[in-house]
């Protein structure tokens, strides 16, 4: 018997592409994935969807070599005929998330990517929809509300990793006339709301390990600034539930904790003090520090604590955000599901643990 849906799937070796596999799997019993994986020097794309897919589900699961940076996504014109024939819905979350690439790596695959994307659902005659994964963070250095139906208004951003973004955006919503789509908009995602399990241990994490660790209690920010983190586990379910949900075409979402969930770097690093028990951090005005104190304190500290000063750059505009992602469409289409983002500071201490346990990611915990 023919499978109902045959799913489209980048970036699923990712920390949120492997979640959603999972998600996909389960909320959808008769559908197969097809997924596009890279592979390594030292591990096949095969071996790479192994490690995400138990023994039980690989019948269900397809894997193709390729790369959205590649001419083609790096098909061959078989596997391309017969994903472009077959295929009913395309999720989209491969991307380069590197704040120091190049604009023009950034663009490879970012922008480039999704181009190709876009050319391959638009040669898909079966396709029910395309979901797109972008961030929130294509709002870039603005601050107060941001509505999910802005997208570039005249913002600088901070990085290329915004930058590229909000161009690929762009570029999908230039297609939801003659493609039916939906733009998902993320924040920042962490761990699992209920075991706090990450494999990623990037924005947020580090300077909460270097404070954790009495390495750093300085920020170059505002205690008022506002941090909307996610749970890895929120946004795989709603990118599964919205990717099948014909009132989500057309519309770009928020899954983000908006402006009844989010916190304060303030209330973070509170709870932070509190778990590890270190003292409260000091908040220091970013242009001063920057320009002025930065500079004297690199020429003055020596080993770990100058290199936290030289990787912390890539974070500190981070520290001093003041804007509210609008969440009207994500509470629209999410509240018949009963899904909604549990608010940042319930599950806060479930994340301190499982780096605790976790040793920061340089040990394995076993799922209880």
């Amino acid at each position: 018997m023919k499978n109902e849906e045959l799913i489209f799937v980048t970036g699923a070796t990712g920390f949120l592409g492997s979640q959603l596999v999972h998600e996909l799997l389960d909320r959808h019993p008769q559908a197969t994935l097809a997924l596009l994986i890279r592979d390594r020097s030292n591990q096949s794309a095969q071996q790479r969807a192994d490690l995400i897919v138990s023994p039980a589900d690989r019948k269900r699961i397809q894997v193709y070599s390729g790369d959205v940076g590649l001419p083609n996504c790096g098909l061959d014109a078989c596997a391309r005929q017969y994903l472009s024939s077959e295929t009913t819905r395309v999720i989209h979350c491969a991307a380069t998330v590197r704040f120091d690439h190049s604009l023009e790596e950034a663009r490879r695959i970012n922008v480039e990517g999704t181009q190709r994307i876009l050319d391959f659902a638009a040669t898909a005659p079966q396709l029910r929809s395309l979901a797109y994964v972008g961030t929130a963070y294509v709002a870039g250095e603005r601050t107060g509300p941001v509505l999910e139906s802005e997208l570039i208004l005249g913002q600088s951003y901070r990085n290329t990793y915004e930058q590229t973004k909000a161009e690929a955006e762009a570029l999908v919503r230039s297609h939801l006339g003659s493609i039916p789509g939906v733009i998902l908009r993320p924040s920042i995602i962490v761990g699992d709301s209920q075991t706090g399990a990450t494999s990623s241990f990037k924005m947020m994490y580090w300077p909460l390990k270097i404070y954790s660790r009495r390495l750093w209690r300085t920020i170059p920010g505002f205690p008022d600034a506002v941090l909307d983190i996610v749970p890895v586990d929120y946004v795989a379910n709603a990118v599964a539930l919205l990717a099948f949900d014909e009132a989500a075409l057309g519309s770009t979402v928020h899954l983000c904790a908006g402006p009844r969930g989010s916190a304060t770097i303030q209330q973070i690093a509170q709870r932070a003090s509190e778990y590890f028990h270190v003292p409260e951090p000091r908040y220091v005005d970013p242009k001063f520090f920057f320009a002025a104190l930065r500079p004297l304190l690199y020429l003055s500290l020596w080993g770990r604590k100058r290199k936290v000063l030289r990787d912390g750059r890539a974070y500190r505009d981070y520290f001093s955000m003041r804007m509210q992602f609008d969440t009207t469409n994500a509470e629209r289409l999410l509240a018949p599901s009963g899904l909604r983002p549990p608010p940042v500071l319930e599950y806060l201490n479930s994340l301190f643990d499982y780096c605790v346990a976790s040793e920061w990611g340089r040990k394995t915990v076993s799922p209880q």
